[in-house]
């Protein structure tokens, strides 16, 4: 339809693989000439009787990130007919990692949680959608060694997917013992568990936090990282067919707590949008796609192949896969974009208010460490770090000091273990906005927005 002679009612996107910021030029030229932009289904993707419906351009359209090929013939291989186990399995990645595991064929899949209500809803999802997966539901908290230990004697998984942390910032700057116990003592109980328990591979699911971290919480995941680092090495060295692979990504879109809900929640309530700082940006994938390369580094991270290659020689070294999350996100821009979808206009229909940094955060995350240079795999979508080594018994002396300290609640002790276990961790209780006074600090950041944005098209 043509208003006016001129100018179009609506503009229908046809082109599936249109998206990204190509897309947004078109959305802000359509906002601001009051023209509705749509996506069209895909034709092929419909059945003889259904009618053709055009549908709203989703969020996630907005990313400009490629579709990664996936190597689905080796996540069979790993997954149809072993025991899996998931922790944290009511979670947005513990329950997308279910989901997608339980699509392979496990012959029993276990689903271990802290939250009763977060069980129930991913064990009645997957009743429905497979039924014919024998599935078990678990109540456990990681940090109790003895019921951990209890599950792994009785269910004897094959495969570990660790995906049970404290995630939330300020709620972890507020609890910081809490944090520590969750996700460093609580990690290293499941990973001795799998060991003592003859599993085959255990996968870490970390964070773009645990890099040059400002936070506790990105500290703790860092010591995450340190001990499954630690024990890769010490099982490679004593030939062991264990395998410990850790896995590196930042946001997800729509995960629990994070920016995306909070931000049609406040939309819903007709605003204001709160933004921490009109600079921060974040780097951010959908959930699906950052479970199905999680499943992709499983099936690389756990290979043996008779000739190794330069990934094999990184990961016997400690490597840790890391996700190319495209480029990073200014979250002011996201908000704006979420304002326009909902048919709005930014600062006039919808305010925006800038509310400041929160306790342990910073304005750029990294997704390396300025001496862990990225580099390529041989796996498509996953990139590779070799961050910092400590050896095993140094690394369990460590660990053992920070239970002691955060089973006390002496914060300062507990402070003091982390800095020594991460000494590149800068806390930012404050929330002090922070920018890089080094120009090395700002080309590492560059340098790793060109390295994750190479690949992107």
């Amino acid at each position: 339809m043509v208003r006016g002679g001129s100018l179009p009612d609506s503009v229908i996107v046809t082109d599936p693989e249109w998206r990204g910021s190509q897309l947004s030029v078109v959305l802000d030229a359509g906002q601001t000439f009051g023209i509705s932009v749509q996506r069209a289904p895909s034709l092929t993707s419909l059945t003889p009787a259904e009618e053709i419906q055009m549908r709203p351009i989703a969020l996630e359209d907005l990313l400009n990130r490629p579709e990664v090929p996936l190597d689905r013939e080796g996540m069979a291989r790993l997954i149809q007919g072993q025991v899996v186990l998931v922790t944290g399995a009511g979670g947005t990645i513990g329950s997308e990692l279910a989901r997608q595991v339980a699509q392979f064929g496990p012959s029993e899949l276990l689903l271990l949680d802290h939250g009763e209500f977060a069980l129930w809803q991913i064990d009645l999802e997957l009743s429905e959608l497979f039924p014919h997966v024998v599935r078990k539901v678990i109540i456990a908290n990681i940090r109790d060694a003895r019921r951990i230990d209890e599950v792994f004697a009785l269910h004897r998984p094959s495969l570990v997917f660790h995906a049970a942390a404290l995630k939330h910032v300020p709620i972890v700057e507020a609890n910081p013992c809490e944090g520590v116990l969750t996700n460093v003592i609580g990690t290293r109980i499941v990973a001795d568990s799998a060991i003592r328990h003859a599993a085959s591979a255990m996968v870490l699911i970390s964070s773009d936090k645990a890099v040059n971290p400002s936070s506790i919480m990105g500290a703790t995941k860092r010591c995450a990282e340190i001990y499954c680092q630690a024990l890769a090495v010490a099982a490679e060295a004593r030939g062991s067919q264990f395998r410990c692979v850790t896995v590196r990504f930042g946001n997800v879109l729509g995960s629990t707590g994070s920016v995306v809900p909070l931000f049609r929640r406040q939309l819903e309530q007709g605003g204001p949008l709160t933004v921490t700082h009109p600079d921060m940006t974040r780097y951010f994938m959908t959930v699906p796609e950052a479970v199905g390369l999680v499943l992709q580094a499983s099936v690389r991270g756990t290979a043996l192949r008779k000739q190794a290659d330069e990934t094999d020689q990184r990961l016997q070294q400690g490597g840790i896969f890391v996700l190319d999350m495209g480029e990073p996100v200014r979250i002011l821009d996201l908000a704006r974009q979420m304002v326009r979808l909902a048919g709005l206009k930014p600062d006039e229909d919808v305010a925006i208010r800038f509310t400041g940094l929160r306790p342990g955060e910073k304005l750029y995350e990294e997704l390396f460490h300025g001496r862990e240079a990225p580099v390529p795999t041989d796996a498509p979508g996953l990139k590779m770090a070799t961050p910092r080594m400590i050896d095993l018994e140094a690394a369990a002396s460590l660990l053992q000091t920070l239970e002691q300290v955060s089973l006390r609640d002496e914060v300062a002790e507990v402070l003091l273990v982390l800095n020594d276990l991460v000494p590149e961790f800068a806390h930012n209780p404050l929330g002090e906005v922070r920018h890089p006074t080094e120009s090395s600090d700002h080309e590492t950041r560059s340098g790793v927005a060109s390295e994750n944005s190479s690949s992107v098209s």
